[in-house]
């Protein structure tokens, strides 16, 4: 029996831990062939990759850094010279930084290469790989529930760079659904990553706080809501968020 995404091509970015990992592995397990690509974990990308061969799909892992635009253009040409097609873009790959904007000592170049990464790149990625998907192609952006409210001080930028993504994604679900392709945002609240790891003292306390379940998601369970936004049940469902936040946001 064919599963739901047998014969579709996808690309994760940063796929090689975390979210994105978790994104691949859950797309290879409904039958899609899936690239991933990493900055610098090559070693976890090349893991990841055998973890996606084992579910007999085919699967490869693509260096790119995300906020330089030649490499993200060549990345996904990359994927379609090797795969022949691509028919769901995942722009998981993001970076996290603090500065409050009063603060002399910010590090203005980390705080710039997270707009060039967080916003650049998904733009760039979305320019490159619309043109070459066809009728049911998929795009979904990974934002943040803190696109929508900014609850600590200091994360203005990063605020900013997820907001970002749901203007882009209401302005692209307009200019590609002539196409049949549809493009939605997963926003993530707080989930247990190496980014954001549960049990990391009152930061972490505080977080689950925050959320009506009073608990830290899981990886897998954003990656849920990814695999049901690219598949064929989510074919009339475009321009819009898809929040996995416990009700942080609620």
């Amino acid at each position: 029996m064919s599963k739901k995404l047998t014969g579709k091509v996808a690309l994760v970015t940063g796929g090689s831990r975390g979210i994105g990992a978790a994104i691949a592995r859950a797309l290879a397990d409904d039958g899609a062939d899936v690239a991933v690509s990493y900055a610098s974990s090559e070693d976890k990308a090349k893991a990841v990759v055998e973890d996606l061969l084992a579910k007999g799909v085919r699967a490869h892992a693509f260096k790119a850094d995300q906020a330089d635009a030649d490499e993200v253009s060549g990345l996904v040409n990359a994927v379609v010279q090797r795969f022949g097609r691509l028919d769901i873009l995942v722009n998981n790959a993001g970076v996290f930084a603090l500065g409050q904007v009063h603060d002399r000592a910010n590090n203005l170049p980390e705080l710039n290469r997270m707009f060039a990464v967080n916003v650049g790149g998904v733009a760039t990625a979305v320019r490159t790989a619309a043109p070459l998907m066809g009728e049911g192609g998929r795009i979904i952006s990974i934002g943040s529930v803190v696109g929508e409210s900014t609850p600590f001080a200091g994360a203005a930028d990063y605020s900013a760079t997820k907001a970002a993504l749901l203007g882009y994604t209401r302005g692209w679900a307009r200019d590609l659904g002539p196409k049949g392709i549809t493009v939605n945002t997963v926003q993530p609240g707080p989930i247990d990553t190496d980014m954001n790891p549960d049990g990391n003292g009152e930061f972490s306390d505080t977080q689950k706080g925050l959320t009506a379940l009073g608990r830290y998601g899981t990886a897998d369970e954003v990656a849920a809501a990814v695999a049901f936004l690219a598949g064929p049940n989510a074919g009339y469902i475009t321009g819009t968020t898809l929040t996995v936040d416990g009700g942080f946001n609620a």
